[in-house]
C-alpha cells in the first residue's frame, strides 16, 4: 500500500515516531496511557489480529478512541462519532506574546480547573507532557490557554484552547494559537488542529487566521465485543 499522509494517520504517525515514547503497545496497535490521552491507533491497514489486540490493549470495558473512522469486526460497537475537521497552517501570522507563560506539573491543577469550566475537549493529569502549553494569568488566576497534542512528524497540533467566560472577547485564545504557533514553526514543524464539526465558530476564526481545511474526520470509540460498560 502507498504510505499514508501523517496527517491522514495522525495518532498513529505521533504514536509510532515522535510520540513512541508515550506508547502502550499489544502486537501492532498502540495508544497513549490513560492519564495522557484517550487516543489509541491500528496501523494504516488493520488485520483482524489488530482488532484483537485492541481489544487486549484497551482490557474489559474499554474503549479504543481512534482519530478516524474504521471498519469494526463483526460485535463491535461503536460507542460514540464525532464529526471533525482538520485544518493545517497556509499562512498565519505565528507571533509569540509576551504575557504568555509556559505550564508545567505544578500548573495541572489550574489548568484541569480551567478545561472543566471551558470544555475545549480531552485533557487528562499528563496531557501537558505531549508538548508545549502556554497560558495568560489575570491578576494570578490562569484565565487562558493553549497547547501542543499530537505530534506527526514534521507537524504539531494545536489543542486545549479556551478561555475563562469572563475573559472571552479580549482575543486571548487567538493569541496562545498565534504563540504556540510560533514555537512550533521554531521547530521547522508545520502546526495543524482538529475541531467539531459543529463549532463552526471557532473554525471560521481558524480559517481567519490563516489555517485551511485538509480534510474532514470523524472521532470514533469503538467497545470490543463482550465488553460492558463499566460504572
Amino acid at each position: 500500500m502507498t504510505d499514508a499522509h501523517p496527517l491522514d494517520t495522525a495518532a498513529w504517525s505521533s504514536l509510532t515516531g515522535p510520540h513512541a515514547r508515550f506508547a502502550e503497545r499489544v502486537g501492532r496497535v498502540v495508544r497513549y496511557p490513560a492519564d495522557v490521552s484517550p487516543f489509541a491507533a491500528l496501523p494504516p491497514d488493520p488485520a483482524p489480529q489488530d482488532w484483537a489486540d485492541a481489544a487486549e490493549l484497551v482490557g474489559p470495558g474499554g474503549v479504543v478512541v481512534l482519530t478516524l473512522p474504521a471498519t469494526a469486526p463483526d460485535g463491535w460497537t461503536q460507542e460514540f462519532a464525532i464529526p471533525g475537521v482538520q485544518l493545517v497552517d497556509e499562512g498565519v501570522a505565528a507571533a509569540p506574546d509576551d504575557e504568555a507563560v509556559r505550564l508545567g506539573a505544578d500548573d495541572v491543577p489550574e489548568m484541569t480547573a480551567l478545561v472543566a469550566r471551558t470544555e475545549p475537549g480531552p485533557f487528562l493529569a499528563r496531557t501537558h507532557e505531549l508538548g508545549s502549553y502556554l497560558g495568560i494569568r489575570r491578576d494570578g488566576e490562569l484565565v487562558a490557554m493553549a497547547g501542543e497534542r499530537l505530534h506527526p512528524a514534521g507537524f504539531t497540533e494545536i489543542s486545549a484552547v479556551c478561555t475563562d467566560a469572563g475573559h472571552r472577547g479580549q482575543g486571548l485564545g487567538t493569541r496562545l494559537v498565534l504563540a504556540v504557533a510560533h514555537g512550533i514553526r521554531a521547530r521547522g514543524e508545520t502546526p495543524f488542529l482538529h475541531a467539531s464539526a459543529s463549532n463552526t465558530g471557532p473554525i471560521a476564526l481558524y480559517e481567519h487566521l490563516g489555517f485551511r481545511l485538509r480534510r474532514t474526520t470523524t472521532f470514533a470509540g469503538y467497545r470490543p465485543p463482550g465488553s460492558a460498560q463499566q460504572g
